[in-house]
């Protein structure tokens, strides 16, 4: 009895761990990979469905799993900075646990594996593109003529810039949109706040963070750049309005712009037909006397 309390108890905890899956997710990877004599996988598309058959497993027996996005050259790199053999599986456990704090991840929640890894690409790209604008904001360094730290300023200023923008949006869900280019690759980061029952934003932090450091680091620089919101209730049509980038200041678009932007094809350059139920409209005054709080040098 005592024996099969304790497997009973082994069963009830192994529920409660939660775990990590390294996922090779494209063919150049999972060749990387194949390097290693203790990596006995030879097919990608068989490795793919041996992963998804354990995602369903573990979720059929109440176990959380996060995927993460496994890179085999920053594996080969963690290994060789720790004195690490790449060619024993307790490392690569080591590292993908790792992932799971540092790394890009996507929580399995019984979702086709098809359409986790496009989430978990998708991840990837987000993260290296804060990554990548918030080392260039702190590269910026003080301003030459008051000493202020530009980045931290201009990120400051971005802040208010969305807190005011999400302020004085209609009631709905919002969909936010900030590109920046010339920083010297276009940059591209997306907001969702979603509106709850009791009329509250609610929006993923990180997505946040990484929407500010992108818009700070246009206001920085002073590159070209747009922000378009669009808001979504029911009964009603969406509204749809934006801001150009211009030096360190959002400058609304007319509806007309906002219109053209919407209905013409960004590669071909064409027209293309404007969605029904949308209104293409000025945006709402943010409430600033000239420019927003912040370093103006």
């Amino acid at each position: 009895m005592a024996h099969t309390d304790h497997q009973t108890m082994r069963r009830v905890l192994r529920r409660e761990i939660a775990g990590t899956i390294g996922l090779l997710t494209d063919e150049h990877d999972f060749r990387a990979m194949r390097r290693y004599r203790t990596f006995t996988f030879d097919d990608h598309a068989v490795y793919l469905q041996q992963v998804e058959d354990l995602l369903k497993v573990r979720a059929l027996q109440g176990t959380h799993t996060i995927v993460a996005l496994f890179d085999p050259q920053e594996y080969a790199e963690y290994c060789t900075a720790r004195g690490l053999d790449p060619d024993i599986p307790a490392h690569r456990t080591r590292f993908t646990a790792e992932l799971a704090t540092t790394g890009p991840t996507v929580p399995y929640e019984g979702q086709p594996l098809a359409d986790l890894l496009p989430d978990l690409v998708d991840e990837a790209v987000r993260q290296a593109t804060w990554e990548y604008a918030a080392t260039l904001l702190a590269r910026l360094g003080p301003c030459a003529t008051c000493g202020e730290d530009i980045g931290r300023a201009s990120f400051t200023r971005a802040s208010d810039f969305v807190a005011r923008i999400l302020d004085t949006a209609p009631p709905g869900d919002r969909h936010l949109v900030c590109s920046v280019t010339g920083t010297p690759e276009t940059l591209v980061a997306v907001l969702h706040v979603d509106e709850g029952d009791s009329g509250a934003a609610r929006l993923d932090e990180a997505e946040a963070l990484e929407f500010t450091t992108i818009l700070a680091l246009g206001l920085a620089t002073r590159s070209p750049g747009g922000l378009v919101m669009r808001t979504t209730a029911p009964d009603t049509p969406d509204r749809v309005y934006g801001w150009r980038l211009r030096g360190d200041n959002l400058e609304p678009l007319t509806a007309g712009e906002v219109f053209d932007a919407y209905c013409t094809d960004a590669e071909s350059g064409e027209l293309i037909s404007p969605e029904s139920n949308v209104d293409y409209c000025f945006p709402p005054d943010l409430g600033y006397d000239g420019h927003a709080p912040g370093h103006s040098h």
